[in-house]
């Protein structure tokens, strides 16, 4: 018996091939769904029936729907789904002291001996200090990392920085508020202080733009020098609980977000 023979006649039947022009790239909806892990394909089909599916910004209920996982935006319950992994997205947690390119000239420690056997041709997105650990995201998508690195689409990062001396309130609103740097203005998305003590502070420090040591020389302009600096988050990408020096991909869910936040 195959699978269109089963036990639900006429729900999901179609008509025969021989009879429907369809785009040859075009396939039924629970399908992608249920390829994209989200459920069965008869799950798939009661969210569909449900209206709890949209196809480019529109609500499908007709069970018959073909769309392109390619092409088309397909949301449930408003969360992107990805199309199918043409490329691969990595997340990795830096050590300090490694380089974020893929080789170096003066023979430090980079992110391809980080790699593994990995047979694709990755490279970083965006790049952290030497000096500085934490989230660094990988990619041989080039469309991708490109928008991502680029400050039109503010894609948020959380930083969180050990810093000298006792941040009081006065510096945290001065920083609130903005400081100017050699290179121009900058004021962050958010600031939090974590703790605080007379020779060291922690503070949570959020931008949507990368310029070069730009938290250090934020940090320098009200008088209280980066002890240690850590990149916590990109945009939804948290590092959990990945240890230094390894590696993940990314979930479907941070994928569909952050393809959303550089409006691919």
């Amino acid at each position: 018996m195959t699978e269109t023979d089963n036990a639900t006649p006429n729900r999901d039947r179609e008509p025969d091939d021989a009879v429907v022009q369809e785009a040859p790239d075009e396939i039924r909806l629970q399908k992608v769904l249920a390829q994209a892990g989200i459920a069965s394909r008869r799950a798939s089909e009661d969210l569909i029936a449900k209206g709890r599916v949209e196809v480019n910004g529109r609500v499908v209920s007709e069970l018959g729907t073909r769309v392109n996982p390619d092409r088309d935006t397909i949301r449930v319950d408003g969360s992107r789904i990805p199309p199918p992994r043409r490329h691969q997205y990595l997340v990795f947690n830096k050590p300090r002291g490694v380089v974020s390119t893929m080789d170096d000239p003066e023979g430090r420690p980079t992110l391809t001996d980080y790699l593994g056997r990995r047979k694709e041709r990755l490279f970083h997105v965006g790049r952290l200090d030497t000096d500085t650990e934490g989230l660094i995201l990988l990619t041989n998508d080039g469309e991708f990392a490109h928008r991502m690195a680029h400050p039109s689409y503010h894609v948020p990062k959380t930083y969180l920085a050990e810093v000298e001396g006792l941040l009081d309130n006065k510096i945290l609103r001065r920083l609130e508020k903005g400081v100017t740097l050699d290179d121009g203005p900058v004021r962050p998305d958010r600031i939090k202080l974590v703790s605080r003590g007379e020779s060291r502070s922690l503070v949570s420090i959020t931008l949507h733009e990368g310029r070069n040591r730009i938290v250090r020389r934020m940090m320098d302009a009200v008088a209280h020098p980066v002890i240690k600096l850590s990149r916590q988050s990109i945009g939804p990408v948290r590092l959990g609980n990945l240890k230094q020096g390894e590696l993940r991909e990314l979930t479907r869910e941070e994928l569909g977000a952050l393809l959303d936040l550089v409006k691919m």
